[in-house]
């Protein structure tokens, strides 16, 4: 799997496009600002929704029309982010797709996205029966602090795939050689 995905990252940057965005100085900073400014856009507004599921903001609000107002304003947000960070994939994927924290991020992002997924569904059906309460029910505490937990692993490992501490190539142990997809030392 690490050898088809290295070869599906070789093809793309050598194309056009990926060359582009990789040696241009001001579209590259464009989409990486477009795509943190999203990102604490999203995040922020994910953070109003599930701290006041936790009963620490907004008590006296009621969950369903918090969530209501700033769902699609937070979508947007995540899909300019979503297609933002595909361009900044586009513009470095070879490192990228060998980079530790790359992988680390896309695994947290998945299960964010079905904590998501999952959350909407049982918020939606909350509607008028506890989402008035100054505290939501226990399951929707777990959501919403499993919610917080893997967006803050998300950005965290985002940031750190600036860093090199674990390039392929470097002295590191096997399991991190592996788990970063290093097919050069397979």
């Amino acid at each position: 799997m690490n050898s088809a995905l290295l070869q599906f990252a070789t093809w793309l940057s050598e194309r056009s496009f990926s060359v582009g965005l990789h040696e241009s100085f001001y579209m590259y900073n464009w989409i990486e600002t477009t795509h943190v400014m999203t990102l604490m856009l999203s995040f922020g507004m994910l953070a109003i929704v599930d701290l006041r599921m936790l009963g620490l903001a907004f008590a006296n609000v009621p969950a369903s029309k918090i969530a209501e107002r700033l769902d699609k304003p937070m979508l947007i947000g995540f899909t300019l982010m979503f297609i933002t960070g595909i361009l900044l994939f586009t513009a470095i994927p070879v490192r990228t797709t060998q980079s530790l924290w790359f992988r680390i991020k896309i695994v947290l992002l998945i299960a964010a996205a079905i904590n998501a997924w999952l959350f909407r569904g049982y918020l939606l059906a909350a509607k008028g029966s506890w989402d008035a309460d100054a505290v939501a029910p226990r399951r929707a505490r777990i959501a919403a602090g499993l919610s917080l937990a893997l967006w803050c692993g998300v950005i965290m490992t985002g940031r750190f795939i600036a860093y090199d501490w674990f390039d392929c190539g470097g002295d590191n142990p096997a399991f991190i050689d592996w788990a970063a997809g290093c097919v050069a030392a397979e």
